[in-house]
């Protein structure tokens, strides 16, 4: 049954800013109907790009197919005749969407979060089948030696154990403690015990059920010696300014959580190396960004992010930097003058192309730092062409 959205046409529009259209097209995806209001002079190219945010499909990604044929990007809505209530059946091409995938028939962050609730359910459920016995509760696993064990290396291995919540044990430990590697459980705090730990310097929680309330910061904020803390798959959403106390990080990773955006206190973790936020539902990072100055790579792959900073050309010290499956259409205009050290630059699924990347002042150095690298990669791929294959096109199609 298709479904009539009306919510949905109004929300592309006030995003905009635009005054009232014209008409309004309805685009038919995964089964619903989306009404999106536009200008009958406007190209297909602009009706895509309207679509964009409404379903996370990148326009170079769609396949618009009005009374049997395929639309050319640069035909206007009028010449193809177009009109107010018009239906139009969108296909997309996989590998460019933005953030987690295509919105199909429920877009809501809390629908998505479910989804990934019942995915991660059902890879533990068989999980638990193939081990052929009933969750166990870990406190009748923790006995002496292996609490003496945990004292000794300071190592706090708790991996795949379905647990519910970290063994009490585990903050008897104090001071002794310099790892807690937990992933992969059903834990759904780091509470305000984890200060206990006060020589811990790599905490590992993937794949748990965390979410913003989980997590307690001030107990965090209390590890002066932290240097990794990994919350990959999660339910986060949001990050405290508390998060700019952690100033002896230096890798974070947060990748396939529904964070939509990165504090203004990033700034403070000036000893940060690594910071991976792929596959999240980021739409702006903050100028502060350029603060972090030790930076080396960057993962802000498949986010909903149409641009970045720039501040990103004070971050010299960047060797990687992962841009894939995002709406951006261009580079701060300093990367490659000042980011003298990047020779990774990953565009694929952006409308970022090889003319627009040969405009910014810098182009020629970084290129040889790539080809420099990558060589043998490079020569497999394109022989002695030397095309930029990091994503980019020769033109927008």
């Amino acid at each position: 049954m298709e479904n009539e959205n009306s919510e949905v046409g109004a929300h592309g529009d006030a995003g905009r800013g635009d005054p009232p259209l014209g008409i309004t097209v309805r685009v038919k995806f995964h089964g619903r109907m989306i009404p999106v209001s536009i200008s009958p002079d406007s190209t297909v190219r602009d009706l895509k790009s309207f679509i964009q945010p409404l379903t996370n499909v990148l326009p170079r990604g769609q396949k618009l197919i009005f009374e049997g044929k395929i639309l050319n990007d640069t035909s206007s809505l009028k010449s193809l005749k177009v009109a107010d209530g018009s239906k139009v059946m969108m296909i997309a091409s996989q590998g460019l969407h933005q953030a987690d995938g295509p919105i199909t028939n429920d877009h809501s962050p809390k629908s998505s979060i479910l989804r990934s609730n019942l995915q991660l359910l059902k890879s533990r459920q068989e999980l638990q089948k193939n081990n052929r016995g009933p969750v166990r509760e870990m406190k009748a696993m923790v006995n002496k030696s292996q609490k003496d064990y945990w004292r000794i290396t300071g190592v706090v291995a708790l991996s795949n154990c379905h647990l519910k919540v970290v063994p009490e044990e585990v903050w008897d430990c104090g001071d002794k403690i310099r790892v807690l590697d937990a992933n992969n459980n059903f834990i759904q705090e780091a509470p305000a015990e984890i200060g206990l730990l006060t020589s811990l310097y790599k905490l590992i929680l993937n794949a748990n059920d965390i979410s913003d309330n989980g997590i307690s910061w001030e107990g965090l904020s209390s590890l002066k010696s932290l240097t990794v803390l990994s919350l990959n798959q999660n339910h986060l959403t949001t990050l405290p300014p508390a998060l700019g106390s952690l100033t002896s990080l230096h890798q974070l990773h947060l990748a396939n959580n529904n964070l939509a955006s990165l504090p203004p206190e990033l700034e403070f973790l000036n000893q940060l190396q690594i910071l991976n936020v792929r596959n999240n539902r980021i739409s702006s990072v903050p100028s502060s960004i350029g603060n972090c100055s030790s930076l080396i790579e960057i993962d802000l792959s498949s986010n909903l992010l149409v641009e970045l900073p720039e501040t990103f050309g004070n971050l010299t010290n960047l060797k990687a930097l992962h841009l894939s499956n995002n709406g951006l259409k261009s580079l701060p205009s300093s990367l490659f003058k000042m980011c003298t050290q990047l020779s990774t630059l990953d565009l694929h699924g952006t409308e970022i192309t090889n003319d627009i990347l040969r405009q910014v002042e810098g182009w020629e150095a970084f290129d040889e730092r790539r080809r420099a690298k990558h060589q043998k990669q490079l020569d497999f791929r394109v022989g002695s062409s030397g095309a930029f294959d990091e994503g980019a096109d020769d033109d927008m199609k």
